[in-house]
């Protein structure tokens, strides 16, 4: 073996992945040997990545998780922390230092109940959400029937935070809508969940497909199809079938509303209410503010997506903008969509129930500019029931501090408040 040691293939390892991440695929590629270069040229290399990447959402952290070394090879295991899913970047170094081995292995993560829930006291059923080209699988949780068989449930149907979501909202370890599913199930309440389309068809998804996608056909379209569902479910009442959105999924829930006015009511957790281009900058400025001062880099992304920002504010009816010149790289149909449907209009026309909910440490969804808002345009509604939880982040579980996305990949759980409020808010309210 040569002079290299392992903190060598360390930063050799980390530096490939990052490469990857950035995709420059080539330079990545340029650490190949010889049969590596053959086997997976640059082509096939970044096809094989994003294959395996694209439906795990974006990166939360990166780190190595383990080296070993075999038949005078090393091995250098990266793990990923993808917000629906953790992949690990195994690397084979030979004897020169260069790569001669790539495997990409998603890594499940075991999902261990909070103790809220009792998995004695309901069963579950698959279904499908819609027909033909773009139906995607769902769970139904049913509270299980008393002995005479005369109960029926109210329901809740989930709809998820922005990206190609499955059924639980994983994020890292968490999966949000399983904690959700199951700790109103345990408390009588049925709630289907399921695959986003973005993730169950996300091949299909090219990109004319997606300069053309709004809100509409990311989430609206099978969120309506999935409250009909849920009604039609003999075990369910099909009077009190509401709907609860996450994130996205809050932020549009009063336009589902809007045109399904017999949804029996909304429960709205971290509900965006300002347009989506001011909260993709406060994101990105509270992320690069937490390590106390801006890199060079940062500041020039910042400016970047200032100017980005304004471009949106400027959009024409019908103009074409390339979605390079838009933050995120959304399209300038997407931003028109949201922009043409402002949220405190839809919500003077609404008169369903509404709760609304929000975590006091979440950088994504402010608890004042969001909050707020949601407080003053809802406060004459005696059919709205507002609460803030301080210690908890945008994935309403418990922590303490300045949130962070690292925080996304450590292992948590929905909080039991938040659990209890929408349980007793449903009977009651």
């Amino acid at each position: 073996m040569s002079s290299l040691n392992f903190e060598n293939q360390k930063a050799l390892a980390e530096r490939f992945v990052s490469q990857m991440l950035e995709k420059n695929y080539d330079r990545a590629a340029s650490q190949f040997d010889d049969q590596m270069k053959t086997a997976f040229p640059e082509s096939e290399l970044k096809k094989s990545w994003q294959r395996v990447t694209l439906p795990a959402g974006d990166l939360i952290q990166m780190g190595v998780l383990q080296t070993a070394e075999m038949e005078g090879h090393r091995i250098v295991s990266v793990r990923c922390q993808f917000e629906l899913s953790a992949i690990d970047v195994q690397l084979v170094f030979n004897s020169q230092g260069q790569i001669s081995g790539l495997s990409l292995i998603p890594s499940k993560t075991e999902y261990h109940p909070p103790a809220y829930v009792d998995i004695s006291t309901f069963q579950e059923v698959e279904v499908t959400i819609g027909n033909g080209k773009w139906a995607v699988p769902g769970t139904l949780t049913i509270p299980n029937s008393s002995s005479d068989n005369t109960e029926s449930f109210p329901g809740v149907v989930l709809v998820h935070g922005s990206g190609p979501n499955d059924r639980d909202e994983s994020i890292g370890p968490n999966k949000i809508f399983r904690d959700l599913a199951w700790g109103l199930a345990s408390k009588g309440i049925a709630v289907l969940r399921y695959d986003k389309r973005t993730l169950k068809h996300a091949s299909e998804f090219t990109e004319s497909l997606i300069s053309k996608m709004t809100v509409k056909e990311e989430v609206i379209e099978d969120a309506l199809l999935a409250v009909n569902l849920m009604r039609e479910a003999p075990e369910i009442d099909s009077k009190n079938v509401f709907l609860l959105g996450h994130s996205l999924g809050a932020s549009v829930a009063p336009r589902i509303g809007e045109q399904d006015p017999d949804i029996a009511g909304l429960i709205i957790m971290a509900g965006n209410i300002r347009p989506l281009e001011d909260t993709i900058l406060e994101q990105f400025t509270y992320l690069y503010s937490l390590s106390g001062s801006m890199t060079d880099e940062q500041k020039a992304t910042l400016e970047s997506l200032k100017v980005k920002v304004a471009r949106v504010k400027d959009l024409k009816p019908s103009e074409e903008v390339p979605s390079t010149e838009l933050p995120l790289g959304i399209s300038a149909t997407y931003f028109r969509d949201l922009g043409s449907h402002p949220t405190e209009e839809i919500l003077k026309k609404l008169s369903m129930p509404m709760l609304i909910l929000q975590g006091g440490r979440d950088y994504q969804v402010s608890p004042t500019n969001d909050f707020e808002i949601w407080e003053k345009e809802l406060k004459t509604r005696d059919n709205v029931y507002l609460k803030l939880f301080p210690s908890l982040n945008h994935l309403f579980i418990e922590g303490e501090g300045k949130s962070t996305p690292q925080e996304y990949g450590v292992e948590g759980h929905v909080s039991e408040e938040v659990i209890e409020v929408i349980s007793q808010w449903l009977k009651v309210g």
